[in-house]
């Protein structure tokens, strides 16, 4: 049965024209990471870990920041799925205002509070050297990585997945060469080390954010001015709120429990957790491709709920759904085989390597289960129905992952293969939750309720 209320068709790109050119920044994105692995990996086992643990405060406090730009992303998919340019713009120009003074105040905080932060992830005096440095530099410019969130948000949601690509492929190449000269002295330079590498990474951004900035101005012709970043409207910021809090609450809540099982890895001693920071470099790359087809789905959905097209944004999950699930297994699959050619990268430890391909080969079972989760909780977001998702995260991540980690890793002794086996139960049955409430059509009363409100212009 059709369940539109409107003859109006959304005009949109297709899944993979919005899906590739994410997975290409993201993919670089993850490179600015794996290369200062890379690059960290010529000092010592000792300044991986540390760098390691510290940049899961980074990206934990990423994702902080990614429930404005979530939720701002959404809701700019609707206005444009409703034809009201004028409204994207509004909610556009509130998220980036809001981002700018949350990034403010956790780039001070963290500054602030790196060693007390670091010695909470249970890192021994040895590993402290090398991480305070780097967080206190890396959390003192997360302002930046705030700002270039939400206008790579706004970007995405008006379908100009590229251009955020090509800013990140400069962002890249900054990196590299930064790091290059900072970390080995070179040109003249001083040898900085750690700290050098994060230098190069603070400079790439600020490049990118001023890059960022042109492109949101040639493409949606915004131009906030001061009095915007001072005078923040409530009605739209509640909008956004009501997508991106439970979402950030969720993402947030998986970024806590992750490192909460990390700290059991920490005292599993530092070759076990240089092995779990090595192999999660791997696992991103598997995790990418799905989080773009995440991403370009969201964007679809959203623009179709806008237009009051709920069976065709039924439909599309669904297409969605096998693409991922293809494109997930084939990638496991490559990476999986080639995965102790690439540990050896990074270290010459054959446990390491061993122990990581290993792995690896048990995220031939976990990645297509998180699948389910990624696509399937964008597609939700995108229809409204933020809060069960976020409620089923809290409950499984620390009463499946982190319980089941200790339980498995510590307590069992099975070290890092428990940790994992506990981390497959847990991506497996939020998936298949999902899936269900997909299935069920349990966001269906979200949707017609967003799309009345878009029509209308009034908040949810």
């Amino acid at each position: 049965m059709d369940v539109s209320h409107s003859p109006r068709q959304a005009a949109s790109p297709s899944l993979l024209a919005l899906a590739w050119p994410i997975f290409v920044e993201q993919a670089l994105h993850l490179m600015v990471g794996l290369v200062d692995t890379f690059m960290v990996s010529h000092i010592s086992d000792q300044a991986v870990a540390a760098l390691g643990t510290a940049n899961q405060f980074v990206a934990f406090f990423l994702v902080l920041f990614g429930f404005v730009s979530m939720g701002c992303s959404v809701v700019v998919t609707h206005h444009l799925g409703g034809q009201d340019k004028e409204g994207a713009e509004r909610v556009a120009a509130t998220a980036i205002s809001v981002n700018t003074w949350l990034g403010l105040a956790i780039s001070i905080a963290v500054y602030c509070l790196a060693e007390p932060l670091l010695r909470l992830a249970q890192l021994s005096d040895a590993l402290l050297q090398y991480a305070v440095p780097f967080l206190s530099l890396m959390g003192g410019t997360l302002f930046l990585e705030s700002i270039n969130l939400a206008i790579s948000a706004v970007l995405r949601a008006h379908g100009h997945t590229r251009d955020a690509m090509l800013v990140t492929v400069a962002q890249n190449i900054i990196n590299v060469i930064g790091n290059t000269i900072l970390l080995f002295g070179l040109l003249g330079a001083p040898k900085m080390g750690v700290v050098g590498v994060a230098l190069s990474t603070v400079i790439s951004r600020l490049v990118a954010c001023l890059a960022l900035w042109v492109l949101l101005e040639y493409h949606t012709h915004l131009k906030l001015k001061a009095a915007d970043f001072f005078s923040v409207h409530r009605e739209r910021l509640g909008r956004i709120l009501h997508i991106g809090l439970p979402a950030a609450g969720e993402n947030i809540c998986w970024w806590l429990a992750f490192m909460t099982v990390t700290a059991f890895t920490a005292r599993m001693g530092e070759q076990a957790l240089a092995t779990q920071t090595y192999t999660m470099q791997l696992v991103w790359l598997v995790v990418l491709a799905t989080v773009a087809i995440g991403l370009a789905t969201e964007i679809l959905i959203g623009r179709l709920i806008g237009a009051g097209q709920f069976d065709e944004a039924y439909r599309q999950l669904l297409r969605s759904l096998r693409v991922g699930f293809a494109i997930s297994v084939l990638v496991v699959i490559v990476v999986s085989v080639l995965s102790p050619w690439i540990l050896s990268w990074f270290t010459q430890d054959p446990v390491v390597i061993a122990t990581g391909a290993m792995l690896m080969r048990i995220g031939l079972i976990l990645e297509p289960g998180r699948v389910f989760n990624i696509v399937v909780i964008s597609s939700l977001r995108a229809t409204g129905d933020a809060r069960y998702p976020a409620m089923i995260g809290m409950v499984s991540m620390w009463g499946v992952m982190v319980l089941g980690a200790w339980f498995l890793g510590t307590y069992m002794g099975l070290g890092l293969v428990g940790v994992w086996a506990a981390m497959v139960l847990d991506e497996w049955l939020r998936g298949m939750l999902m899936y269900r409430r997909w299935k069920q059509r349990k966001w269906l009363k979200y949707a017609q309720r967003t799309y009345a409100n878009v029509q209308s212009g009034t908040a949810v």
